[in-house]
C-alpha cells in the first residue's frame, strides 16, 4: 500500500518525468532519504527502496522511468557510500541489464550509474567483475559516442580500483578475455589490449602464467586496420617478450603452436614479430625446446623464403640458431616428426627453404648418423627427385648429402644404383644434369670409387636396357675424358699397364673395360688413356662385328676431337717416337680406326695427323717394326698385365648380347607392322 512504501510518491513520480531536472531532483531527495535510513540501520527499508528502483523504474517498459531508476540507483549507492557493497547483489543487476536497452541515453545512464556505485563500493565490485566487463564490451562496442564517453570513464575507474586491489580473481578473468579477445571489433580490441597492459603492471599478477590463454589474440591485433591498436599490441608483445627474458620459469611450449601458426599469418608484421619471438625461444628455451623441434623448423623454413627482406633475414638467423641447438644438444629428440617435416619442406618450389631443409638433413646424418640409417630409404626419393631441381645450389647440396649417406656402411651401391635409375627414367635429366652429378660425387667422394661402383651395376645390367648402358658409359666416358676433377684417375688409368703399376691400377682398368664394352667407341677410347696399344689394335680389329651406325660414327668423330685436344696430348707426342715397337701398335690402331671413318672432316684431320707421323718415320729411316719386336713390347709392356685376350673375349661377348638384342628388336617392329591393319587389304613393307 501506499503508506507502506518507503519511498514516497512525490518522488516516485518526480522520478519518472520526462525532464531530467525533475528526475535530478529525486535523485539528492533519494540519496538523502537513503542517509536517513542508513543511519536509523533501517536496512529492510533501503531493501525496499532498491526494490522498487530496479523492478518499478529500471526495468519499465517507459524509457523515462528507466533513465530515473538507474539515477536512483546511482544516488541510493552515494547514500549507502562504504556500506554499498552489502547491497551490491541488488543494485548492480538492474543497472548492468541496462546495458543492452535499446535507447543510447539510458545505456548512458546505466553506465553512469554504475561508475558511481563503483566509485563508492570501490573493490567491492570485484566480486562481479566479469558481469561488469561483459558490460564495458558493449558499452565500448556502442554506437552512440556518448556511451563510449561514459565507458571510457568507468574503464578508468575499474582499473584504478583492480590495480589497488590486493585480491583480484585473474583465472576467473581469463576465460572471458579468450571469449572476447577473438572479436575483431576496435573499440573491444582496444579494451583488451588495455586490460592486458594493466594487468601485466599490477605486481602480484603474473601475466605471463597467462600469456598463451590470449597470445594469439594479440598477435591478430597486428593486423588490425587501426593504427593505435596495432602500435598498442606491439608494444604490449614487446614488454611481454622482455619479461620472458628476465623470467627464470616460463612454459615455452604452449607458446610455440601459436608462434608457428603465426608465422603463416598474410601479414607482415605477425610474421616478423612470430619469427623473432622464435629466435628468442631458441637461444632461451635450449633443450626444452626438443619436443617441438619440427614444428619450429616448418615455421622457420616458410619464412626462409618470405618475400620480405627482414623476415628472411630473421628467419636465417633463427635457423642457424636451431641448427647450432640440435648440433650441440646431448639429449635425444625424436627423428620421425622432425624428418617428416623436413622432406615436406624439400618439395617447396623455393631454393632458400630447400637448401634450408638439405642442410638439416647433412647435420642430421653428421649427429646421428645410426639412427639416421633407418630413415635413408625414406629420404632417397625425396632426394633424387630434388635432383631434377633447376637452381644449382640445390643440387649440388644434395649431392652433398648423398655423398654424406654414401659413407655409411653398405650405403654407397644402393645410393649409385638409385642415382643411375633416376637417370635411366629421365634421360632429360642425365643430359641436363648427368655430368654434374657424376663430378660433383667424384669430388666429394672420390672417382676411382665412384666409377668403380658405377661400371659394377651397369655391367650387372639387371635392372638397366643396353641403349641405357650403352648412353651411361658415353657419358661417363667422356666426364673421364674431359673432367678436371678426374684428373687423379686419368693418371692412374694412364699409368696401370706400366711395369711398376700396381695390380690394383690394373683391376680398375679391367673393371672400366668389361662396363665400357658396350660402347665400343668409348672402350677404344679407355685403351687409347690407359696406353694398352696392343688392346687397342686388337679391339679396333674387332669392330667389324659391330654395327657401323650413324650414332656410332657420330661418337667416332667426337673421339678424332678429343684425340686433338690436352686429353690426349701424350699419345700425339708418343706418336713421334717412331723407333719404340709398342708405339707403333699405336699407330697402328688408329689407322685401324681411320679405316673405319667415312670420308669427313674427321677423316681428313685424323688423316693428316697420321701423315705427319709417317713421314717422319720415312725421313728418319725408321722402319716398320717385325712381329717380333713387338712380341718383345708387348712381353715389356707390363710385369704381370692383365690377360688381353680375357678382355677381349669379354668385348665379343658384349657385342654378341647387342647383335641379340637388336634381331630381337627387328622381330618386334616386324611382329608390330603385321599386326597393323593395312588399307585395301594388302600388307606394306
Amino acid at each position: 500500500m501506499e503508506e507502506e512504501s518507503p519511498l514516497p510518491l512525490t518522488i516516485q513520480r518526480l522520478l519518472g518525468d520526462r525532464v531530467y531536472e525533475k528526475r535530478k531532483n529525486a535523485a539528492l531527495e533519494i540519496e538523502a532519504l537513503i542517509k536517513i535510513l542508513k543511519e536509523s540501520s533501517e536496512t529492510a527499508k533501503i531493501n525496499q527502496v532498491i526494490t522498487v528502483l530496479s523492478r518499478t523504474f529500471a526495468t519499465s517498459p517507459n524509457a523515462n522511468h528507466r533513465k530515473g531508476g538507474l539515477i536512483g540507483i546511482a544516488a541510493t549507492a552515494i547514500g549507502l557510500m562504504q556500506h554499498t557493497r552489502h547491497h551490491l547483489d541488488v543494485l548492480l543487476p538492474p543497472v548492468l541489464h541496462c546495458f543492452d536497452d535499446p535507447e543510447s541515453r539510458v545505456r548512458y545512464y546505466a553506465c553512469e550509474s554504475l561508475y558511481n556505485i563503483a566509485k563508492v563500493a570501490r573493490g567491492g565490485i570485484l566480486k562481479y567483475f566479469n558481469s561488469i566487463f561483459d558490460g564495458l564490451c558493449s558499452l565500448f562496442a556502442d554506437v552512440d559516442v556518448d556511451v563510449k564517453n561514459g565507458a571510457n570513464l568507468l574503464d578508468r575507474l575499474i582499473k584504478d580500483i583492480v590495480t589497488e586491489s590486493e585480491v583480484f580473481d585473474v583465472e576467473t578473468f581469463i576465460p572471458l578475455l579468450q571469449k572476447y579477445i577473438r572479436r575483431t571489433n576496435p573499440y573491444i580490441r582496444q579494451l583488451l589490449v588495455g586490460w592486458i597492459v594493466v594487468l601485466d603492471s599490477v605486481p602480484d599478477i603474473n601475466m605471463l602464467d597467462y600469456l598463451p590463454d590470449f597470445l594469439d589474440g594479440i598477435f591478430n591485433m597486428l593486423s588490425d586496420g587501426n593504427r593505435e591498436i596495432r602500435q598498442a599490441a606491439d608494444s604490449a608483445l614487446g614488454e611481454f617478450l622482455r619479461e620472458i627474458k628476465t623470467s627464470s620459469v616460463v612454459e615455452f611450449g604452449p607458446m610455440v603452436s601459436i608462434l608457428v601458426a603465426q608465422c603463416q599469418s598474410k601479414e607482415r608484421l605477425n610474421r616478423l614479430t612470430a619469427i623473432t619471438w622464435l629466435s628468442e625461444f631458441i637461444e632461451l628455451g635450449g633443450d626444452s625446446l626438443l619436443p617441438f623441434y619440427d614444428h619450429v623448423l616448418g615455421a622457420i623454413s616458410a619464412c626462409i623464403s618470405d618475400s620480405e627482406v627482414e623476415i628472411r633475414q630473421v628467419a636465417e638467423k633463427t635457423n642457424d640458431e636451431l641448427l647450432a641447438l640440435v648440433k650441440k644438444s646431448p639429449k635425444e629428440f625424436e627423428l620421425s616428426p622432425l624428418l617428416q617435416t623436413i622432406m615436406g619442406e624439400l618439395q617447396s618450389s623455393y631454393v632458400p627453404t630447400k637448401i634450408a631443409s638439405l642442410r638439416w638433413i647433412n647435420a642430421l646424418l653428421e649427429k646421428v648418423p645410426v639412427p639416421m640409417k633407418q630413415y635413408i630409404e625414406v629420404l632417397l626419393p625425396g632426394l633424387l627427385k630434388t635432383l631434377s631441381d633447376d637452381a644449382d645450389a640445390v643440387v649440388l647440396l644434395v649431392l652433398q648429402v648423398l655423398s654424406r649417406i654414401s659413407l655409411t656402411a653398405g650405403e654407397f651401391p644402393k645410393v649409385l644404383n638409385a642415382i643411375l635409375m633416376l637417370f635411366a627414367n629421365d634421360r632429360r635429366l642425365l643430359e641436363v644434369r648427368g655430368s654434374l652429378v657424376i663430378r660433383k660425387l667424384c669430388v666429394l667422394l672420390n672417382a676411382k670409387s665412384v666409377y668403380m661402383e658405377a661400371s659394377q651395376v651397369l655391367a650387372k645390367g639387371n635392372d638397366f636396357s643396353l641403349e641405357f648402358i650403352s648412353t651411361m658409359v658415353q657419358t661417363l666416358n667422356l666426364i673421364l675424358l674431359t673432367a678436371q676433377e678426374l684428373q687423379a684417375l686419368r693418371s692412374l688409368l694412364k699409368s696401370s699397364f706400366t711395369p711398376s703399376a700396381p695390380n690394383e691400377d690394373r683391376q680398375v682398368f679391367a673393371a672400366l673395360f668389361n662396363c665400357w664394352c658396350h660402347n665400343p667407341v668409348a672402350t677404344f677410347s679407355l685403351c687409347l688413356l690407359g696406353q694398352a696399344y696392343d688392346l687397342a689394335f686388337s679391339l679396333v680389329k674387332k669392330f667389324s662385328d659391330v654395327e657401323i651406325s650413324v650414332g656410332l660414327l657420330m661418337q667416332l668423330d667426337k673421339l678424332i676431337q678429343l684425340i686433338e685436344s690436352p686429353v690426349y696430348i701424350h699419345l700425339r707426342l708418343q706418336l713421334l717416337e717412331v723407333e719404340k715397337p709398342q708405339h707403333s701398335l699405336l699407330l697402328k690402331a688408329l689407322y685401324g680406326l681411320l679405316m673405319l671413318l667415312p670420308q669427313s672432316t674427321a677423316f681428313r684431320t685424323l688423316n693428316e695427323r697420321l701423315s705427319t707421323v709417317c713421314n717422319l718415320r720415312d725421313n728418319l729411316g725408321v722402319g716398320v717394326s717385325d712381329k717380333k719386336e713387338i712380341k718383345e713390347a708387348r712381353k715389356a709392356l707390363a710385369g704381370t698385365p692383365i690377360d688381353h685376350q680375357v678382355l677381349l673375349a669379354e668385348f665379343e661377348k658384349v657385342t654378341k648380347r647387342w647383335a641379340l638384342h637388336r634381331q630381337q628388336l627387328v622381330r618386334m617392329l616386324s611382329l608390330q607392322d603385321e599386326k597393323t591393319p593395312q588399307s585395301g587389304g594388302e600388307s606394306s613393307r
